[in-house]
């Protein structure tokens, strides 16, 4: 009977003891979170976006002049920090220019124009530093008007281009971009006339959507 009793006594008092216990061993292990993971932005991959920006003739009198607007479709690869792909866009196009004599006016007129260029930059991040060249091309279209009759003839020039750009991503799929090309093309014949060279300067802005998630999480 005396063996049970100190064995009762001896339990009562692990017991009053065992929550102090837990909580001096929790206090020595607190509980550590995770790190957030980190937004690692890769540029390998497809993309699509819209376009538009100003053009202007590099010389001339009048000088051709007005705006546009179209798609782009491109490439991707990175590798480190060198990015480097293709790109195609085409674009309806308002550039014009008109001269006037008297009973006679003049018109140049670009419907449309569009680029296949290859692309290289360096990728800080979400930024994209790059420069840009390739093929050009615009349709031109020239329209003689007098005495209330209009003649009109219209030619696909070709040349190449260069420029550089920017581009950033703003959202996880989204980007936007800014850049400059010189475009330098050839002479068509007019009416049994040959034209000048036509070299446009030109500033666009664009939206690109990138598929396959350029996110990669890590952590």
């Amino acid at each position: 009977m005396r063996n049970v009793l100190l064995a009762s006594v001896g339990m009562f008092a692990l017991s009053a003891f065992a929550p102090a216990m837990a909580a001096d061993m929790a206090a020595r292990a607190p509980y550590v979170k995770a790190p957030p993971p980190v937004a690692i932005y890769n540029w390998t991959g497809f993309y699509i976006g819209g376009f538009g920006g100003y053009a202007s003739e590099d010389s001339g009198t009048p000088k051709m002049e007005g705006g546009f607007a179209g798609g782009t479709i491109g490439y991707n690869w990175q590798a480190g920090n060198i990015v480097y792909g293709f790109e195609a866009d085409g674009a309806w196009a308002d550039v014009d220019a008109s001269v006037s004599t008297p009973g006679v006016t003049v018109k140049s007129k670009i419907d449309a124009l569009g680029t296949a260029r290859g692309r290289i930059g360096f990728a800080v991040d979400k930024v994209l530093f790059y420069g840009t060249g390739g093929y050009a091309w615009v349709d031109n279209k020239i329209s003689v008007s007098a005495l209330g009759v209009t003649a009109s003839q219209s030619n696909f020039h070709s040349g190449w281009t260069v420029g550089a750009g920017i581009e950033a991503f703003i959202a996880p799929q989204w980007s936007i971009k800014g850049e400059y090309l010189y475009r330098s093309l050839g002479s068509e014949t007019y009416f049994g006339v040959a034209s000048p060279d036509l070299n446009l300067h030109s500033v666009q802005f664009g939206v690109n959507y990138h598929f396959g998630g350029p996110i990669v999480a890590k952590y």
